[in-house]
């Protein structure tokens, strides 16, 4: 028995001297070439089979990737990997660089695939087409992918959906077509920007389910409403602009539990109905815009009283009403409420107008949720030890949403 436990530890030992010597020599091979590990030769022939396919540099910066020190080569990041203990490339920014391929073609394929250490890869503003490769995902310690302004198409990449370590997603300005799957939300981002696509369909349910801050859907084909389930985000999200969509419906009273918000923009759809007097309750909202919809009837008076509320727009719909405190803010240009119904103000709209639309019955199919007020029911029913528990999380520092709208902002 004990010369049996003898001759298996040998061979451990033996199978470790192995491993170590494979390692030496694959090290060894790497600096008679010139490499300072074996991962950053793997990383110099994927960067040089890439280069290859650049047919326009119009700053040079290929000029830059000539020798074996590709750490010195300009757009790429090197550092050592803690489960290899060796030096490679771990992240890639190009952005701006407005890189273009041969034949207006410059597939990411053979390239951010292979790079297998990469922690980042920012390529805002070039010309990359095609899709997210198969493979991206895998990397272990990716956290950011940034592929805006580039020329990506066909449906959503399912591929970053396996990406399970991204805090940081940002695809907008493509045209990335299709619906958007609702595994989305369940990946671990801070930041979610899908905006100018060609995005359709209704936004999944599962909106509710994402942990972002910061979250843009404009201009997309997104249709039908905004989900209920929007209201579980109430402690993370900061800003979400659904502008300029073809969204439709009422809005959901559980817009109301969002109190770390302070922008919320659903300008620019087709949404109808009341405000929900849960917006009472927005009490860290900045900016509020529901302009350009069909929304109607008197603007609650909470809303107007809101402490933080600085720029508030409701031009272009139907409401008919509002109170002294929402014409202290008309008064003061926080408020614009052009373009209503409401008769002793000015730039209204007409009579005409106005009764032609009142004329279609309208009502909501959550018409009685409209008129809960969530934040009375959390401070009535709360005990101060779950108001201690409840008090507002320090906001992070990130980009504002309104910048992603911009093209090529880097």
């Amino acid at each position: 028995m004990m010369s049996s436990n003898i001759s298996f530890c040998a061979s451990i030992l033996i199978s470790i001297c192995f491993l170590h010597l494979c390692l030496q020599h694959n090290q060894v091979e790497a600096q008679k070439g010139g490499f300072a590990s074996p991962r950053l030769r793997n990383a110099f022939n994927v960067i040089q089979r890439f280069k290859s396919r650049i047919q326009s540099d119009p700053k040079n910066v290929t000029g830059t990737w000539v020798g074996n020190d590709v750490c010195r080569y300009r757009g790429f990041t090197c550092a050592v990997v803690p489960d290899f203990k060796q030096r490679t490339v771990i992240g890639v920014d190009f952005n701006g660089f407005l890189f273009g391929g041969k034949g207006s073609r410059l597939p990411l394929d053979g390239f951010i695939d292979k790079l297998d250490d990469l922690v980042f890869f920012h390529a805002n503003s070039n010309n990359f087409t095609g899709t997210v490769p198969n493979g991206t995902a895998k990397h272990r310690f990716f956290y950011e992918l940034d592929l805006s302004n580039n020329k990506l198409s066909g449906a959503f990449p399912n591929e970053v959906l396996a990406a399970s370590n991204l805090t940081f997603l940002d695809l907008r300005f493509n045209t990335f077509n299709n619906s958007v799957p609702s595994k989305v939300f369940n990946l671990d981002v801070d930041v979610l920007f899908l905006n100018n696509n060609n995005l359709v369909q209704p936004i999944p349910r599962t909106l509710g389910s994402t942990p972002a801050h910061y979250i843009t859907f404009a201009n997309n084909k997104f249709s039908g409403t905004i989900p209920t389930s929007i209201g579980q985000a109430a402690n993370t999200l900061y800003e979400i602009l659904f502008l300029k969509n073809s969204l439709s419906g009422c809005l959901p009273m559980q817009i109301g539990n969002l109190k770390q918000s302070t922008v919320f923009d659903v300008s620019f759809n087709k949404l109808t109905g009341p405000i929900p007097l849960s917006f009472g309750c927005l009490t860290k909202i900045e900016l509020l815009n529901l302009a350009n919809n069909q929304f109607y009837g008197a603007v609650p008076e909470s809303v107007c009283q809101l402490p933080n509320l600085g720029k508030f727009t409701l031009a272009k719909n139907y409401f008919t009403q509002v109170g002294p405190a929402c014409r202290k803010l008309i008064r003061r240009g926080i408020l614009d409420i052009k373009v209503n119904c409401i008769l002793d103000l000015p730039n209204q709209r007409t009579q005409a107008d106005c009764a032609n639309f009142f004329s279609k019955p309208r009502t909501c199919p959550n018409e009685r949720s409209l008129s809960i007020i969530p934040c009375r029911t959390r401070s009535s029913s709360t005990t101060s030890d779950e108001k201690k528990s409840d008090d507002p999380q320090p906001q992070a520092s990130a980009p504002l949403s309104y910048q992603t709208l911009v093209p090529h902002r880097l």
